[in-house]
């Protein structure tokens, strides 16, 4: 059986340390610039938004990178960009942000995830949200979690069952109002104990 060489065990701890932490398959880290590209081309995929109110376009995309540098420079945390361990490739993002808007368990801060199709279906979104919670009791010190999706989204859903969320009610989401379908929402919670 080969080994790997110097050459290959010094590239992935240069991978390694690029991370703000890993899981077992999987490394979290900040945005840079150089992700605009494959950032738009998730958020453009009309199957990855299909909960959401539209695909976005590539300007769209860009401000929402912007906001994510600015809340990872407000708060030390974000929706991390996640990779695969093995290769390096960007699949998508999960993390946390802190959300104001309108509702009785606001503010507060929330777990999300957002995967390309090809990651669909291989347990990241559990493993990666498992870790973020790790990292957010343990590193960050917060002592809750929330999580929220439109009803129709089953798949999220059941990620938050999965990873120990406990469902507290149902909401109309504030920011949804233009979007009756995707309006009426669940919204979970994990306090640290």
């Amino acid at each position: 059986m080969n080994t790997p060489g110097p050459e290959v065990e010094a590239e992935k701890m240069t991978l390694l340390n690029n991370y703000l932490f890993t899981s077992r398959r999987l490394g979290f880290r900040p945005w840079t610039l150089d992700d605009l590209e494959e950032f738009a081309a998730l958020n453009a995929d009309p199957a990855v938004m299909k909960f959401f109110p539209k695909p976005l376009r590539r300007e769209e995309s860009a401000e929402f990178l912007e906001r994510l540098f600015d809340h990872y420079a407000k708060h030390g945390y974000c929706y991390f960009a996640v990779e695969l361990l093995e290769t390096g490739e960007f699949i998508g993002f999960t993390g946390l942000a802190y959300q104001t808007f309108d509702s009785e368990f606001t503010p507060a801060t929330d777990i999300g995830w957002r995967l390309k199709r090809r990651a669909w279906g291989k347990g990241y979104a559990t493993e990666g949200a498992k870790r973020c919670i790790q990292y957010a009791f343990e590193d960050l010190k917060l002592n809750k979690i929330i999580s929220t999706c439109p009803k129709l989204n089953h798949r999220s859903e059941r990620t938050m069952q999965k990873i120990g969320m406990v469902k507290m009610g149902e909401f109309d989401h504030p920011r949804l109002q233009e979007f009756p379908k995707l309006q009426s929402c669940v919204w979970y919670e994990l306090v640290k104990g």
